[in-house]
């Protein structure tokens, strides 16, 4: 299998990697991961880190992965934050909208026109923050009751960290989910609207890529539904028992990017 996933790897034009347990957890660098990095841009790949996480800017992104060890220009960084706000900007131009969330999230927002709004808005949007608390979510309660509709950055439920797992943005939402009876609406992986778009900009066709991910309800499954090469690496939150838990499968199961640099022998 090693020749036949070495020789696959240097025929696929185009790679997509998710961040979060695939690149890094919390502020460690995931071993192999400078070395793969190194290789994309030796034999001139096209590749981008598409990620639910809606914390950061592709430019902060940037910065985290330069104090980590790597130089990445923040073009090859699409977030759900991105998605997000494009999707609204479709949706609603010149909506308004509630959020819970982090820079990454407002700033994408407000680049699209977003304002914000805890009044009257047309969304109340949801992703990761550091800041979840009591008043927001019955803020977020008030406001869909009296019509505002329900967004998701993108459905995780959890993330890896260097500490262990923790919760994530559908961890945030359901409790507001639960009270006012209403279904966010979810932008990330593994909806279309955030694959079409990270595809358009990898530049390459769905049948030159590999997605490279660490989960099956995400990252696998937008991969399989987007016709790409998937890469299942068990350095986040999927594992090899948990895998058994789903009606499909990915092509590859990796310990983790340093698998994949020991198939291309670049140590």
């Amino acid at each position: 299998m090693k020749e036949e996933l070495k020789e696959l790897m240097k025929a696929k034009k185009g790679f997509i990697c998710d961040m979060d347990g695939v690149i890094y957890h919390g502020n460690r660098l995931l071993p192999g991961v400078i070395e793969f990095v190194n290789w994309l841009y030796a034999e001139d790949k096209n590749f981008l880190f598409l990620t639910n996480s809606s914390e950061r800017s592709p430019i902060e992104l940037k910065e985290k992965l330069n104090r980590l060890g790597l130089e990445i220009d923040e073009s090859h960084f699409y977030t759900s934050a991105l998605a997000t706000a494009k999707f609204l900007k479709d949706q609603c131009p010149g909506g308004s909208a509630y959020v819970i969330g982090e820079p990454g999230l407002l700033n994408a927002l407000y680049d699209a026109g977003i304002t914000m709004n805890n009044v009257n808005p047309d969304y109340v949007i949801v992703g990761e923050t550091h800041n979840y608390n009591y008043a927001s979510i019955l803020q977020a309660v008030k406001l869909i009751q009296k019509g505002a509709k329900l967004i998701g950055t993108n459905p995780d439920l959890t993330g890896p960290t260097e500490e262990g797992v923790i919760p994530a943005c559908r961890a945030f939402v359901a409790p507001i989910e639960l009270v006012t009876g209403k279904e966010a609406y979810y932008i990330g992986k593994p909806n279309p609207l955030m694959m079409r778009t990270g595809i358009k900009r990898l530049g390459v066709h769905s049948e030159d890529t590999v997605i490279i991910g660490d989960r099956m309800d995400t990252d696998i499954v937008a991969g399989i539904e987007s016709g790409l090469t998937t890469f299942l690496v068990l350095s986040g939150v999927s594992t090899h028992e948990t895998v058994d838990n789903f009606p499909y499968r990915p092509d590859y199961i990796l310990t983790g990017i340093d698998e994949i640099v020991s198939v291309l022998e670049l140590r």
